[in-house]
């Protein structure tokens, strides 16, 4: 139910010490026989409430999101209008001014967050298209970059404004992806012939994501403090913006996958669960799975074991990766005792010390 984040607001706020935090900390992972740094805790729900709560903000998102569409100012003819956008992003703030600021509450800070950046970026691209009027250049690869760079830079503005205001830990991500897009959105703005090559750009931006959010897992190797809770986000960010190019450029979205192509599908999937083991995030196995299962399938398949591939494809995929996560910390163990000393520094603690 508590974050770690919420046990360093407490001490912070006084009502814990260090010490009783660190008392606490360690006895979860005795329990759990694993240390806690390997939990990649995080707090979705604090309650049924959340659920409750969130359903009736979803409910009123809609509503406001609906009115505004009746304000036609600015709005494209039979297309929407950025009020919907904007409605959507207001009534997302106020709300938050309660449910996450006073309340803290974590699944409606989530919805709450993802509904203002969605209500920016929308209404502002819708906003932005009219002023430019397009007309029979809406297909234009450069006016439409030109649109999303504004509409991202509107967003990514707003996401830090609200980052400073409530701090909720997937705001640093959600920022990352309006920077993310804004950055692409001007590299085809200037060279139109680049949306023809998204895929290898989505890369180098999934790996500045992956960058950052090293570099927020590096400032808490222990994970102890909010630091942890925005990493999760912003890996949770990445691995699909690292795996999806990767296998795409591999064909993987053609239909077929040959054994050659299979086999070598599973050998990056093994190079990404070590990766995985070393930062200690299971992001990037999660996103990488469906590729796994398919390639895997495509080789039981091909060996004319046609009628117990999905069967046997689940069944291996399942089995290693439970497999995994019961001997996660003693594999961890392994794989940062084979890297350089200075870099294993770096990386998440392997076990966390007991307090003295």
């Amino acid at each position: 139910m508590y974050s770690e984040s919420d046990i360093d607001a407490a001490v912070e706020a006084g009502a814990l010490n260090a010490e009783a935090a660190a008392s606490f900390r360690a006895h979860v992972a005795a329990m759990r026989t694993v240390p806690a740094v390997d939990e990649e805790s995080f707090r979705f729900l604090t309650g049924f409430n959340d659920i409750f709560v969130s359903i009736a903000a979803v409910l009123m998102l809609v509503a406001m999101g609906w009115m505004g569409n009746m304000i036609r100012f600015m709005a494209p003819d039979g297309g929407p209008s950025p009020f919907i956008g904007f409605a959507v992003a207001g009534t997302a703030w106020g709300l938050a001014e309660y449910f996450t600021r006073e309340r803290r509450m974590a699944l409606p800070s989530i919805i709450l967050l993802l509904a203002f950046a969605g209500g920016l970026l929308g209404g502002f691209a819708i906003l932005v298209g009219v002023m430019l009027d397009p007309g029979d250049q809406s297909n234009d690869e450069r006016l439409v970059a030109l649109i999303g760079s504004v509409a991202a830079a509107v967003t990514a503005g707003g996401v830090w404004l609200h980052w400073r205001r409530f701090m909720v830990p997937i705001t640093v991500a959600a920022g990352a992806a309006a920077a993310a897009g804004l950055v692409l959105c001007l590299a085809v703005a200037a060279v139109p012939s680049l949306a023809d090559h998204l895929f290898p750009l989505l890369l180098v931006a999934g790996v500045a994501v992956f960058a950052v959010a090293m570099w927020w897992d590096m400032g808490d190797r222990a994970r102890t403090t909010r630091r942890s809770d925005v990493a999760f986000w912003l890996h949770l960010l990445a691995a699909p913006m690292l795996v999806h190019p990767i296998f795409a450029m591999l064909g993987m979205l053609q239909g077929t996958a040959a054994p050659a192509q299979a086999a070598v599908v599973i050998l990056l999937y093994i190079l990404l669960a070590v990766v995985a083991l070393a930062i200690d995030r299971r992001a990037l196995m999660v996103s990488a799975l469906v590729y796994v299962l398919y390639a895997l399938s495509s080789l039981i398949k091909s060996s004319g074991a046609v009628d117990l591939s999905f069967g046997l494809t689940a069944l291996i995929i399942g089995s290693a990766l439970l497999l995994l996560s019961a001997f996660w910390t003693a594999a961890r163990r392994q794989v940062v005792g084979w890297l350089p000393g200075d870099l294993a520094l770096k990386l998440p603690v392997v076990d966390r010390p007991m307090p003295a």
